[in-house]
């Protein structure tokens, strides 16, 4: 079997179960746990998979079915726009902020042209908005190019992170569970999120009233680790009120 078959296959099986141990994979394919390790290092490199201990994780959801960037960005323009301009509002001068994968990021960007701030992201809307603003300096990070969703993931970005300071991190979900838990249905993405999260020493979470619940089984953080929450009028107030008691600010755009 080729390279590029069990590649294939591996990430077919990832996609019916979501994880699986090195151990597992070995036996499915046939082939030495040491050659599916050499493969999950690829293949997390490339973003189609992220490596956990002993195996690999695959979004539950099939990459195929995502949304493209361009759709989202045109969903809820005017609660996005709310949002941005709140969320904006947070940036001091001088302040160094990364900015999530994201549509609603890309707001945000857009009204932090012709600051003194520093911008660091994955994000290709943002650099799109800021590449030509001589006030901002922009920092990009690496990694392998989502085309769909117009963002880089993979071990390389999250490398990259760590080697990141932050005043806040602008953080985008894809839902706010009603115990608290804010998850995101990529599991690409997840870790890149979590590395932000360290690399901040204020977190602003960025979450729609279509978030609560929203969707998503990883869980990226907790509304205790979350210093402010943007959110707009029809979010779920008993999700608020578990923000509001772990010391969070509720911002309602």
């Amino acid at each position: 079997m080729t390279s590029s078959k069990r590649h294939a296959r591996i990430v077919d099986a990832l996609r019916t179960t979501g994880v699986a141990s090195v151990r597992e994979l070995a036996e499915r394919l046939h082939v030495s746990e040491s050659t599916i390790r050499r493969d999950l290092k690829l293949l997390d490199r490339n973003g189609e998979l992220i490596r956990t201990y002993g195996g690999a994780a695959l979004s539950l959801r099939a990459p195929a079915e995502e949304e493209p960037f361009g759709i989202s960005a045109s969903h809820d323009g005017t609660m996005k726009d709310a949002m941005a301009e709140r969320a904006a509002a947070l940036v001091p001068d001088e302040s160094v902020v990364v900015l999530d994968i994201g549509t609603s990021t890309q707001r945000i960007a857009r009204r932090l042209k012709g600051r003194p701030v520093t911008v660091i992201t994955s994000n290709l809307a943002v650099v799109d908005e800021l590449r030509d603003d001589e006030a901002v300096r922009l920092i990009l990070l690496g990694g392998v190019l989502r085309r769909n969703y117009q963002s880089f993931v993979g071990s390389l970005t999250e490398t990259a992170l760590r080697q990141v300071s932050a005043d806040l991190v602008m953080l985008s979900c894809t839902g706010v569970r009603t115990n608290g838990h804010v998850v995101d249905d990529m599991a690409v993405e997840a870790p890149i999120k979590q590395a932000m999260i360290e690399a901040a020493d204020r977190v602003v979470l960025i979450a729609s009233e279509a978030k609560f619940p929203g969707t998503g089984s990883l869980r990226i953080c907790s509304l205790a680790d979350v210093d402010a929450l943007v959110t707009t009028g029809g979010a779920d107030p008993h999700t608020l009120d578990l923000c509001r008691q772990a010391g969070g600010e509720v911002i309602v755009a």
